[in-house]
């Protein structure tokens, strides 16, 4: 409790709220001068901010050196801490671990149901976002259709990057944060194979036929998981 009320006493600040927000955006490592730029503030103020951030551990930061000499650089970045702020509090992760693990004791026949529920759910994502529109997948462009499965990712908490190339029907896209990381930490298998279809769902929603290629993966050390999407 004592933390849940320090955290929610940083965030009051409006100002400190938008950096955090900037910095979960932004996918890379942030300075003091680039804070106090973005929001026209003086550096000390930034710096204060970025402090009160990492003293709760939303932030971590690092010194590195620039390179071109004088003083290093302090680096700040997204903490892998998870914060959650809830009351009563609930271990809605504690549930997900005891319902994975069940699916998986049942073997094949568990793990068939955790990747077709995945697709489901992407799919039904997809649905409240095109209904929210008011379109159908067959009104859309594929730019349009591109924009969509974005959003449909970003309210998924994934905090995604797409390219789009329309000439060769293909998409390269990243995510940034995955909201099932601290489950997947023992279960890379099963969870990165549920995420995926998830993504599938979304997908094959706006497409007839695809094929999706997992490249980079963030519990390997990457910054982020890197995908290709072909559409046939």
């Amino acid at each position: 409790m004592k933390q849940v009320l320090k955290v929610t006493n940083v965030l009051s600040d409006s100002t400190r709220y938008y950096i955090y927000q900037y910095i979960s955006k932004k996918h890379d490592d942030v300075t003091v001068q680039e804070v106090a730029d973005e929001f026209h503030i003086h550096p000390n103020v930034a710096r204060l901010h970025l402090t009160k951030l990492e003293d709760v551990n939303m932030l971590v930061s690092e010194t590195k050196k620039t390179g071109k000499g004088g003083r290093p650089s302090r680096l700040y970045r997204l903490s892998q801490d998870v914060i959650q702020l809830q009351f009563p509090f609930r271990d809605y992760q504690l549930l997900s671990q005891i319902a994975l693990d069940t699916l998986l004791s049942l073997g094949e026949a568990g793990n068939k149901a955790l990747y077709e529920t995945g697709k489901k759910f992407g799919k039904e994502l997809l649905e409240r976002h095109l209904l929210n529109a008011a379109m159908t997948e067959d009104e859309l462009s594929f730019e349009e259709k591109a924009n969509i499965a974005k959003e449909a990712f970003a309210a998924a908490g994934l905090s995604p990057e797409f390219e789009v190339n329309k000439t060769q029907k293909k998409f390269f896209y990243q995510v940034y944060n995955c909201p099932f990381k601290e489950l997947a930490q023992n279960r890379a298998h099963v969870v990165c194979s549920m995420h995926g279809a998830i993504m599938k769902g979304i997908f094959e929603t706006l497409f007839t036929d695809i094929e999706l290629i997992s490249n980079e993966n963030m519990l390997t050390n990457c910054k982020s998981c890197d995908y290709q999407l072909h559409i046939h």
